[in-house]
Formats: C-alpha cells, sequence, structure tokens
C-alpha cells in the first residue's frame, strides 16, 4: 500500500511538558489503525495535529509523496482530511443540513448536496432522526449524524475520536461495520479508541502511544 501522509521527528510539548517524541508516522491508502493509550497520553491531540487543528514540531511531512509544510496547513489536506469528535457539535437547523453542512462551503450545487446527502443518510440508517431537532439527539445518534457529515466529503483520511464511545447495541456495530466500508471504498482511517472490538477489527493496525513514543502492535482479529 502507498503511503498517504508520512510524518518525521513529530513531537508536542504544552509549557515544559513533552507529551510525544514520535520518530514516524505514515499512513497508508485504503487502512484503518487504533490509536491506543491511556487517558491522557496524547490520542487525541495526535488526530488533531494531523487534521491540522492542533500545532507541533514536525521535522519533515509528506502528503501523497510530496514534501510539505504544515503551517499554514494545506488546502489539499484540508479537503482530504475530515476529523470527527468525541462530542460532535450540531448546527441548530435540521440533520439534513447538518450532514450537507461541508458540502455547502466548498461551493457544491444543491441538487448535488441533496443526493449526497440522501445517500449518506441511507448509509448511516438515520433517516428516522429527519424531522428531529438536532440540539435534542442523544450522543450516539450525534455521533452517527457527524460520521455521516464526514463521510458525505468522501475524505482520503478520516480521524475518528472515540468512534464508539456513545454507542451501544446495534448503532455500535454498525459504526463498526461502516468503518470497514470506508476502507473497503479506498479511504483511510485512523481512530483513537479503548474499543476492544475496534481494535481487534480485521485489517486494522493497532498503534500504541506509550511514554510519549508510537509503538506497532499486533492484533487478535475479530470478523465484523
Amino acid at each position: 500500500m502507498n503511503p498517504l501522509l508520512s510524518m518525521y521527528r513529530l513531537r508536542k510539548q504544552f509549557g515544559q511538558r513533552q507529551l510525544f517524541d514520535i520518530d514516524a508516522l505514515v499512513v497508508c491508502t485504503a487502512s484503518a489503525y487504533a490509536l491506543t493509550g491511556l487517558n491522557g497520553s496524547g490520542k487525541s491531540t495526535l488526530l488533531k495535529i494531523l487534521a491540522g487543528l492542533e500545532k507541533a514540531d514536525i521535522g519533515e511531512a509528506c502528503f501523497h509523496g510530496h514534501r510539505i509544510e504544515l503551517h499554514p496547513y494545506p488546502q489539499e489536506m484540508r479537503n482530504a482530511i475530515v476529523y470527527v469528535h468525541q462530542h460532535p457539535v450540531m448546527f441548530s437547523t435540521s440533520v439534513a443540513d447538518n450532514i450537507g453542512y461541508g458540502l455547502a462551503r466548498r461551493g457544491f450545487c444543491k441538487r448535488d448536496i441533496e443526493h449526497l446527502v440522501a445517500e449518506a443518510i441511507d448509509w448511516a440508517d438515520i433517516a428516522h432522526l429527519l424531522k428531529s431537532n438536532p440540539l435534542t439527539l442523544s450522543g450516539g445518534e450525534k455521533q452517527r449524524v457527524a460520521l455521516a457529515r464526514a463521510k458525505v466529503l468522501k475524505p482520503e483520511l478520516l480521524l475518528l475520536d472515540e468512534p464508539t464511545a456513545s454507542l451501544d447495541g446495534a448503532a455500535r456495530e454498525q459504526v463498526i461495520s461502516l468503518i470497514s466500508d470506508l476502507t473497503a471504498a479506498g479511504g483511510s482511517v485512523m481512530m483513537a479508541t479503548h474499543d476492544r472490538d475496534l481494535i481487534r477489527l480485521r485489517g486494522v493496525q493497532r498503534l500504541k502511544l506509550q511514554d510519549g513514543r508510537l509503538q506497532a502492535r499486533q492484533n487478535r482479529i475479530r470478523v465484523a
């Protein structure tokens, strides 16, 4: 598999505290990664750095094999990388408008937005939420809307912060299968998670943040 995003000598510090010092991080195309580690180890911060939401000291970075500068964050990466927060923000418009928000910001015409949003609603199985006030949705419902909002943009790299933390039962299993669908379609996923079923999902590479270092781990496989 080809490298999609590579970063070398990646360091993050808060005051006198060094959160992590990573020699190399390579994200390949059509690949899934489970980022694990203790609370406070820097998982969410690392995702935000990859998404351009947090600054860090980086010796070298490459996107699609071309060397890039991350400050300011390149537009080509803004278009290709989508971050989904553990507690997604909903706008007080409608569920459909929330899903189509990114498309509208990118200048898509109304007809295309409606078509793509309809596909995303079907993909995430949330048609029953369309008449609901987005601000009154449960945590799990907001997470599913946020995943549809991210998926509709067809990201090359989807960054998920604890995607199943607010879910249980069938909704949780559905999100696990959606992640498999994304990689099957050629996208890449990196998720910060404690969910053992996600970590052990077939084809998922486990990356553990421990003592400021990033370590690759072998997984026991769970078939979705």
